[in-house]
């Protein structure tokens, strides 16, 4: 049947009776495409019926369907002309594992973080009307991502009426992990609350027998209808407040029942929110059974389902070993993840610590602010977040950490260039926008024995600190060097960097995951008969400026690695460091890495030297 399709227009050419047929050809199509390039397997396993019925329904690009993070849209891709490329799905110059505009007209917006489908749905929606438009728009949102703020921004949003808005709340109870929080128990009640689907049925199935005047009835009785579910149901209205008419629950797996909803949901003259039950990792055994596993997995055996790990130890699973030790010794130490607990390596935590562990769902501003909380009462909170989501909590970093000088410990994994999954993840700009905070103190481990030294180091800290850390296996063969861990323990309590290799030539300075390039590097030089010194920096700030610039004035030469964006991260430093030395004469005004106080704003111009009267004065001395 999936040979048959190869755009929108195709699909509608079937009849309703093969669509069952088509979303069983798509699953094996999936299982077997994504066991040969790793992909997010169980989400789109899940929606592969609601995706069918989307587009046999509306009529897309002209209607609009919007995925919320995207990582679910390998089946609208399929079914948008792009299923002949998906042996290059995720691999450089292949097709992306998101919406990318750039691929097709049916993706309209491109997506990768969650709980943004809403805010940029109404956008849409609301263009539509001022250009006389009467196109539908559609945001298909999990109830994992409806945990985010920004979703029910959206929904809050005073815009949307008279605006052919749906909704879809894609329901299977998890986002990367199981969904958490009192918005996971609310769905739970109407996702179990048989009573009055049942009673719907029945009711329907009565007046259809009736001769003649069941249908007209049944039409006559619609509102008598609504009242008896909000009688039974009253925990829907929580949507309708939002401006929202509510249809469901109903099974997202049975197609002809979702094609039934959206031929309904058309003819209100409202936005409505849909509510689908699905099933992650639906029709394929292992992931059913694990679907965290299975949410963005590597490549496996289409057979038996068995994934092919890489081996070696990751930094994640070595900071949630060293957090469990660190916290038997110190009951101050809690745990908080972002939806995240297994992709940073705190499951464990969780199990060993369940009254110290938070999981606040996808909600990353609140996870910083709640952190900066309890640091205010004494405790020492770890925030594992992936550094691609971290940007998420920007103003928080600042506003309710950094401002106040709060003990948080921000554990950022997948620094720097994380794969297949591409811009959206590649956590390329945490030091560009942590660096200059002031208060913060930045370290990147080179192995996972530096990691656990740097979070002892942590632990005793006064005021805010970030570990960033690739999601890479390691080598501990890197560490010690013929130094005793004590030495190393007090270098890194005064914010030393590390001399590696001693070289006359060239100084090369990196930090995490690139010394070890560094130490690749030096080796290829050392053929060569040139002779280079490698610098570990470990703290991206302070940086150790002293053993940076003796090795800078001896070799003459400076050769910086780093996997961040090279504005504001390493070189940048180095840079403005070098030029400080008055190499040149150079003079820098902006104000300092500090917080400013209030005052009027020429006195705090006057303050910091930034008045034009000030500046030209400075430079005729």
């Amino acid at each position: 049947m999936l040979e048959k399709i190869n755009s929108p227009k195709d699909l509608k050419e079937l009849k309703k009776k093969d669509l069952p047929i088509l979303a069983e050809d798509i699953r094996k199509f999936l299982i077997e495409k994504v066991s040969q390039t790793g992909g997010h397997l169980a989400p789109n396993l899940g929606v592969v019926e609601l995706t069918i019925a989307l587009h046999y329904i509306f009529n897309s690009p002209k209607d609009k369907i919007i995925f919320d993070v995207g990582h679910q849209c390998y089946v609208h891709k399929i079914l948008t002309g792009r299923k002949d490329k998906f042996d290059t799905l995720r691999q450089l110059d292949g097709l992306s594992g998101f919406p990318k505009t750039y691929e097709s007209e049916h993706d309209i917006f491109n997506t990768g973080h969650s709980s943004t489908s809403i805010s940029s749905a109404v956008g849409v929606a609301v263009a539509n009307k001022l250009a006389g438009k009467d196109d539908y728009t559609i945001a298909i949102i999990g109830d994992g991502a409806l945990s985010g703020g920004l979703a029910f921004e959206g929904l809050n949003n005073s815009k949307i009426e008279d605006t052919n808005l749906i909704v879809i709340l894609n329901d299977n109870q998890m986002s990367i992990s199981p969904s958490v929080g009192n918005l996971s128990a609310y769905l739970n009640i109407i996702r179990s609350n048989n009573f009055y689907t049942k009673s719907k049925i029945g009711i329907r199935a009565i007046l259809k027998k009736i001769p003649l005047i069941g249908l007209p009835i049944m039409h006559a009785i619609e509102k008598i209808k609504d009242g008896f579910r909000h009688l039974v149901l009253p925990q829907s209205i929580m949507f309708e407040q939002f401006g929202f008419s509510y249809l469901g629950p109903i099974d997202g797996h049975d197609v002809n029942d979702v094609i039934k909803i959206l031929e309904r949901a058309k003819k209100v003259k409202k936005p409505v929110l849909i509510h689908v039950i699905t099933q992650k990792g639906k029709g394929f055994e292992p992931a059913e059974k694990n679907p965290d596993l299975f949410h963005g997995v590597g490549k496996f055996d289409a057979e038996s389902g068995k994934v092919l790990s890489s081996s070696g130890m990751s930094y994640s699973k070595r900071f949630g070993k060293e957090l469990i030790e660190l916290a038997n010794k110190n009951e101050k130490i809690v745990a908080i993840s972002a939806a995240m607990p297994g992709g940073t390596g705190l499951n464990e935590f969780a199990k060993t610590f369940p009254d110290r562990f938070f999981d606040v769902g996808i909600a990353e501003e609140h996870a910083v602010t709640f952190a900066g909380g309890l640091a205010s009462q004494g405790y020492i909170p770890f925030f594992a977040v992936y550094s691609t989501f971290l940007q998420r909590a920007y103003d928080q970093i600042i506003h309710d950490v950094a401002l106040q000088n709060s003990h948080v410990i921000f554990a950022i994994d997948r620094a720097g260039i994380v794969g297949a999954d591409g811009e959206t993840h590649h956590g390329i700009f945490d030091l560009s926008f942590l660096s200059h905070i002031p208060n913060m103190l930045i370290m990147a481990p080179k192995d996972g024995n530096e990691l656990a030294l740097m979070m002892q180091i942590a632990i005793k800290h006064n005021g805010p600190v970030a570990i960033r850390y690739p999601r890479d296996a390691y080598e501990d063969c890197l560490i010690n060097l013929g130094k005793n861990k004590n030495i190393i323990k007090r270098d890194l309590m005064n914010h030393k960097a590390e001399v590696l290799r001693k070289g006359a030539d060239v100084t090369i300075v990196a930090y995490g995951k690139t010394v070890k390039t560094a130490l690749e590097v030096h080796k290829l030089l050392k053929e060569k008969k040139i002779s280079a010194e490698i610098i570990n920096a470990r703290f991206l700030k302070p940086l150790d400026k002293e053993t940076i610039l003796n090795s800078i004035r001896k070799t003459k030469r400076l050769i910086t690695i780093e996997d961040n964006v090279i504005s504001g991260g390493l070189a940048s430093a180095l840079k403005d460091i070098i030029l400080n030395e008055e190499l040149l004469a150079t003079k820098f005004y902006a104000y300092p890495d500090e917080f400013i106080k209030h005052g009027a704003t020429k006195e705090i111009e006057t303050q910091y030297n930034m008045t034009a009267s000030q500046i030209a004065k400075n430079f005729r001395k």
